[in-house]
């Protein structure tokens, strides 16, 4: 498990995400997590989606079922789940700029909530599946992560889990000045390695059914994300107001696209698609 020297509160999470939302919706979009560039051809909004599409092929809800969004972001995984699959879907968010997106949506079953996960309000087995897409990284208790969703999801429900996570026979130097560096700057409290994951689901009453690893591609995501932000210090006064002033306390995140380019790029970091299934009774 990679642990920083400083880990972020839950409000320090919310507020990296309220203090960069211009950034991350004018040079990224609507989602807040990586493309899947399966074959390679597609464009960056297609490769989002084709993230989506994994995630639900993983969970295959069906109409009519309760889905909780971990970490929902502005709303638009939920309302492809809403919109392709007739299911009701509970998104959770810190950041009172995503909830406030997410919920302008209007969609009747889709709800989301400015909530922590881990003071959600939501009585035991509320929900047939649950996923959780890049928001686990941000959680300093993960063991405590899997046991709440395990008391959340009903027998026989699933749990999809997108993750950064630590790569194996690391050096020093990328722990030191990539991992170390990529979560402090991203405030994240812990990075963890697959091992930690399946371990920590497990000891939560989770079992375990595939994993896989499409760390090669996603990558592409930050090189594009690397070109378009040179772009907008051109053209973009507020993503150049923001990237220039001091003032700025997640400025360091944007300068950290490298960092997150080589460490995907030499292994350092791994991108994991984790699928749990809850025993039944």
């Amino acid at each position: 498990m990679i642990i920083p020297d400083c880990s972020p509160s839950p409000a320090a999470v919310a507020f990296h995400y309220d203090e960069l939302d211009i950034a991350y919706r004018r040079i990224w979009g609507e989602h807040v997590h990586h493309g899947y560039w399966e074959t390679g051809r597609e464009s960056p909004s297609e490769a989002t989606d084709a993230l989506v599409h994994l995630v639900a092929e993983r969970l295959s809800p069906k109409p009519g079922q309760n889905l909780c969004d971990i970490g929902c972001g502005y709303g638009a995984t939920a309302a492809h789940f809403v919109k392709h699959h007739g299911v009701q879907v509970t998104g959770f968010t810190l950041s009172s700029a995503q909830a406030k997106l997410a919920q302008a949506r209007g969609l009747a079953d889709f709800t989301c909530l400015e909530r922590d996960f881990f003071d959600n309000g939501m009585a035991d087995a509320s929900f047939d599946h649950a996923y959780a897409i890049e928001s686990s990284e941000h959680m300093a208790d993960k063991g405590g992560f899997f046991a709440e969703v395990s008391r959340v999801l009903r027998p026989g429900g699933r749990l999809v889990v997108c993750a950064w996570l630590e790569g194996e026979n690391l050096r020093q130097w990328q722990v030191q000045h990539l991992l170390e560096k990529i979560c402090s700057e991203g405030q994240l409290p812990s990075m963890g390695s697959r091992a930690d994951y399946e371990a920590l689901a497990a000891a939560a009453g989770l079992e375990a059914c595939s994993y896989l690893d499409i760390s090669s591609k996603v990558r592409r995501t930050w090189s594009i994300c690397m070109y378009r932000f040179a772009g907008k210090l051109l053209t973009d006064k507020a993503i150049r107001r923001l990237a220039s002033s001091s003032a700025t306390r997640n400025r360091s995140f944007i300068y950290s696209l490298p960092r997150l380019i080589v460490a995907l790029r030499t292994g350092a970091m791994r991108y994991g698609v984790f699928v749990w299934e809850k025993p039944s009774d």
